[in-house]
């Protein structure tokens, strides 16, 4: 093993968190480095501190673990996620968002043992798998990296994915893209978002209406007046 799991812990419940704590402080396998007691708190903190595990509740008041976990997913490294709830319904769930492990509470402290082992072998294993949207490509369903989407255009029922590779349709709305990814991209048009990374200019096009520069993207598309503000702010930052 490298060196220990650098570890988050998040629930809404203070005694849940510090049980949590002196069970990881008991470990070899890991290390704390953070605390949250919600999980718009802990993208804050994982933001900061980029840890390699994240322990998580599910069920919080706002926004609940499943919904943290996929915004988690969108982060650059991403950090390895167990579930650690009193409920057992939520097995589905953590594996629609490829979720390590899933711990049931009250946690032994022989299961955390494993699920820190295994979460210490697959970190070790080399880099953490790259974040996808999965798209349909005629018959064949393919997985699209988010590192290579520029664009997403709403287009009647589907949104159409611009990417390095090329184009594809994906089922998923704007808005659940957004909720999802807001680390990634930025709303430009209720029609559209772009990759916040590869944001490189705003134009005015020969109709006079507002437009965004993509790098390594021909879609250019247009920005609408309430967007303005943001898209320039981002521009500026």
């Amino acid at each position: 093993m490298k060196d220990p799991l650098s570890v988050v812990v998040v629930d809404d419940e203070a005694p849940a968190v510090r049980r949590l704590t002196r069970m990881l402080a008991d470990s070899p396998w890991a290390r704390c480095v953070g605390e949250a007691c919600n999980a718009a708190a802990a993208l804050d903190i994982c933001r900061e501190q980029h840890p390699d595990l994240v322990l998580l509740d599910v069920e919080m008041p706002g926004m609940d673990g499943v919904d943290a976990a996929r915004r988690l997913r969108s982060l650059d490294p991403a950090p390895l996620i167990i579930f650690v709830t009193a409920f057992e319904r939520y097995a589905v769930d953590a594996f629609d968002v490829q979720a390590l492990d899933y711990l049931v509470k009250p946690v032994r402290a022989e299961r955390l043992e494993q699920a820190l082992q295994r979460a210490a072998r697959a970190r070790d294993l080399g880099p953490r798998r790259a974040a996808t949207l999965t798209a349909r490509l005629g018959e064949k369903l393919s997985a699209i990296p988010l590192d290579d989407i520029r664009v997403l255009v709403s287009e009647d029922k589907y949104t159409c994915v611009h990417y390095l590779g090329g184009q594809a349709l994906i089922e998923d709305s704007l808005l659940s893209l957004e909720e999802r990814f807001p680390d990634r991209f930025i709303r430009v048009h209720r029609a559209a978002l772009v990759s916040r990374a590869h944001l490189r200019a705003i134009y005015t096009d020969d109709r006079g209406h507002e437009r965004v520069e993509v790098a390594q993207c021909s879609c250019s598309p247009e920005v609408s007046r309430r967007n303005v503000a943001s898209v320039r702010r981002l521009l500026k930052s």
